[in-house]
């Protein structure tokens, strides 16, 4: 099997590195989290003009129909620069919606390519691990669909023009789009600053996307899975590349880190935990491509696993190589640690990613 991007992946991917590698920059990093903005609409304007928010969509919306790779292409430069804008959350949900959803649905995509749209999906509630079969209700009344239930953590909920929303019919699981002002929020924090809420519906409209018969779900959670995946493995590629430079220009007892053994074990673990990562999400999203669910889902449950586990704990590795400077949160490496843990935590941690690759054994 071979993971080597083709032509027009590497072009992308080379674009989207020299793009975020230009714009976004540690100063800049501070200048948003100093302004308070929900995310960096410069940033979102340029990646737009590039054509990296319409890349995934489909042409009659004005994109280029790319797939999963390219998705996971996009996103693990998005991680890797921890680029402050919501790529993940509206393309994973655009993807969904070009997939299952309404040629007026489809059509209704355009802005995002454009940067004048933001999407996100509420796939999270609480006390529950991800992909379980919401709590959360949809039954049809003579108006349409209307909606009860709660959603925990909700990335750029009131920054979205819609919020694709999982909910229990009589007939299965079902997606349903929600528009922000039709629900309660209350804002929460999360640990990479970024704006998130929790979402009530009560007697909520929601207008519906594909069949309500759980595959637009499970197609919706495929995605996602990919999405934050790709995203952990270039935080952690960004985080090794920082201390990889750290080890070799620091010295101690007039050598520099990198001479010492153990330090060159450690990183090489991270190295290790970093490949491993790597594979799972190409294989995971190449099998995407090729319509092998099954054996797309498996990748991907273990690229979970190791995002929550081995790629997590190389990310304490990396601090710990910095010294006291990487508990600094003034020094870049925090902000790599905060993506990790995040990401981690969506993901539901070690125990849930086990019970679901026991599931799927």
């Amino acid at each position: 099997m071979d993971f080597n991007l083709d032509e027009t992946q590497s072009d992308l991917r080379k674009l989207a590195a020299e793009l975020l590698g230009r714009e976004v920059t540690a100063s800049s990093l501070d200048a948003h989290e100093a302004s308070g903005a929900p995310y960096d609409a410069g940033l979102w304007g340029c990646l737009a003009q590039a054509g990296m928010l319409g890349v995934c969509l489909p042409e009659e919306a004005g994109g280029a129909g790319f797939g999963p790779v390219e998705l996971a292409v996009v996103l693990r430069e998005i991680g890797g620069h921890v680029a402050p804008v919501p790529v993940q959350q509206s393309l994973v949900t655009a993807m969904t919606i070009a997939r299952y959803g309404s040629r007026e649905q489809r059509e209704a995509l355009a802005p995002l390519a454009e940067g004048e749209l933001v999407l996100t999906s509420a796939l999270h509630e609480p006390g529950r691990d991800l992909g379980a079969t919401p709590t959360t209700t949809a039954r049809r009344d003579a108006g349409g669909w209307r909606l009860d239930g709660r959603k925990s953590t909700v990335l750029y909920a009131a920054e979205a023009s819609k919020i694709l929303v999982p909910a229990a019919t009589d007939d299965g699981v079902g997606l349903f789009l929600v528009a922000p002002g039709a629900a309660a929020l209350r804002a929460a924090s999360v640990s990479t600053g970024e704006p998130a809420a929790t979402l009530t519906l009560e007697d909520t409209p929601g207008e519906p996307v594909g069949e309500q018969d759980g595959e637009a779900f499970r197609g919706l959670l495929r995605l996602a899975l990919a999405g934050m995946i790709a995203v952990s493995s270039g935080v952690l590629a960004g985080a090794l590349a920082l201390t990889t430079d750290y080890i070799r220009t620091r010295r101690q007892f007039d050598r520099a880190l990198a001479e010492f053994q153990a330090v060159t074990m450690q990183i090489a673990d991270v190295y290790v935990a970093g490949r491993a990562l790597d594979v799972a999400v190409w294989s995971g999203a190449w099998r995407l491509a090729e319509g092998a669910v099954e054996e797309a889902e498996m990748d991907l449950a273990i690229g979970a696993f190791t995002a929550t586990d081995s790629a997590l704990k190389a990310l304490y590795t990396c601090q710990h190589l910095h010294g006291g400077i990487g508990l600094d949160v003034t020094y870049p490496l925090h902000r790599y640690f905060a993506w990790g843990k995040h990401h981690a935590h969506l993901l539901g941690g070690v125990e849930a990613r086990l019970d679901t690759i026991g599931a799927l054994v």
